[in-house]
């Protein structure tokens, strides 16, 4: 496949960020920025997101009840 150059601006923050997370991942960060497209563009993350938030539709009672144990209990911690 023909590869073609793209630029783009931005925070010195996000490029080191993605450049991180392009070698903990092992790609150059031009595959890995073409992967986050890929995922985009396919769905995946919004699927991901939607799963997130059935997750918590489904089981916010048990962090809630958490929080206030946490809450009556000095020095303790929920996970």
């Amino acid at each position: 496949m023909a590869k073609s150059q793209l630029g783009a601006r931005v925070d010195d923050e996000i490029k080191a960020l993605a450049e991180s997370r392009a070698r903990d991942r092992g790609q150059s960060l031009g595959d890995y920025i073409a992967g986050l497209v890929r995922e985009d563009a396919g769905g995946l993350r919004r699927q991901g997101l939607d799963a997130a938030r059935r997750f918590l539709d489904e089981h916010q009672s048990v962090f809630d009840e958490a929080e206030e144990a946490d809450r009556r209990t000095p020095g303790a911690h929920a996970a």
